[in-house]
């Protein structure tokens, strides 16, 4: 995926002609300091970017570069697709992908359109977006992505091991038909024996690409069996009914932005004095908040509505109940 993120970048640039390392990475959902360290990997393999100190500065590109488009080879011609694809509410870029796609030989433009079916970017929320709303954000899952891709690319069949939410780890043969990103998030479509499902690909802990060849049904489409997935989720979503004010601490907040914002109305309202976050939850009940923050023990602390607070001292006194032992 590192590929991919160099020549999105190397996009950008020439389509904006200049952006900061911050605007890069808000546009490639990433930090700024990989881009940095993206800038300084190109800068390396001899394309010319160079930055503008000071007030209204940026990185561009060294007099008017350009990606030659006549000795790219399948793989580039995807990557370049493919990343500039998962760069968000970019009119521009859009614009720049379909000149790219035209001037592709056509047998080369054939193999990038089908590997650009294989993946889809899903620009919209989980939810109604307000200021200071936190996507999930996936992390540590370049290497999983990439032999995915490759597995769809080669039309080949993986095993995945897959830890659903609070079960262990367990094996599945899965014939993969595309990859989606949505709120930072990638996810698995595929069929495995159970019937199509969709895997979140952060709970894979173990990928192996067979030597069998998949199948995928005859006229799926990516997209559509997408949206209807989200279909279902969303009939199945409870509604948001309460918003619990909570103090997390700084070592817990990545992994609760990602554990619930990516499906609950989350709000950072910034950080305290005493450096911990103060943050607000949507969710539909104060049982359900409960039940969602206790495994964050003493990381977060809720401050309102009290009931949730009452909810959470009423589960500690069971777990103290059901674990203490005569001599405690």
């Amino acid at each position: 995926m590192r590929a991919d993120r160099l020549v999105a970048i190397v996009m950008l640039l020439q389509t904006h002609g200049q952006r900061t390392a911050g605007q890069l990475a808000e546009e490639l959902e990433t930090s700024e300091r990989t881009i940095r360290r993206d800038l300084e990997a190109l800068s390396g393999a001899g394309v010319p970017v160079y930055a503008q100190r000071g007030r209204g500065g940026g990185w561009a590109l060294l007099g008017r570069h350009r990606i030659d488009l006549s000795g790219l080879t399948s793989g580039e011609a995807r990557s370049l697709v493919l990343a500039a694809d998962g760069v968000p509410g970019q009119d521009d870029v859009d614009a720049a992908v379909r000149k790219v796609l035209a001037a592709l030989p056509a047998v080369l433009c054939d193999q990038v359109m089908a590997a650009r079916a294989q993946v889809h970017v899903d620009r919209s929320g989980w939810g109604p977006r307000r200021p200071g709303h936190v996507p999930g954000n996936d992390s540590d899952t370049e290497g999983t992505l990439d032999r995915l891709r490759q597995a769809l690319e080669q039309g080949m069949q993986v095993d995945l091991c897959y830890a659903r939410p609070g079960q262990e780890p367990s094996w599945r043969r899965v014939h993969p038909h595309g990859l989606v990103v949505k709120s930072g998030t990638w996810y698995l479509v595929g069929t495995a024996q159970s019937g199509l499902r969709t895997y979140r690909v952060s709970r894979v802990k173990a990928l192996e690409v067979t030597d069998e060849a998949a199948s995928t049904p005859a006229g799926f489409d990516l997209h559509a069996t997408w949206e209807a997935t989200q279909r279902d989720l969303a009939s199945l979503r409870p509604s948001a009914e309460v918003t619990v004010e909570l103090l997390v601490e700084a070592h817990a907040w990545a992994r609760l932005s990602a554990r619930l914002g990516s499906w609950w109305d989350l709000i950072d309202l910034g950080v305290e004095v005493d450096a911990r976050r103060r943050v607000q939850l949507r969710v539909p009940s104060e049982a359900h908040s409960a039940a969602e923050l206790v495994g964050f023990g003493d990381s977060v602390e809720v401050c309102s509505p009290p009931e949730v607070r009452a909810q959470l001292a009423a589960l500690g006194r069971r777990l103290v109940a059901r674990y203490s032992t005569p001599s405690d």
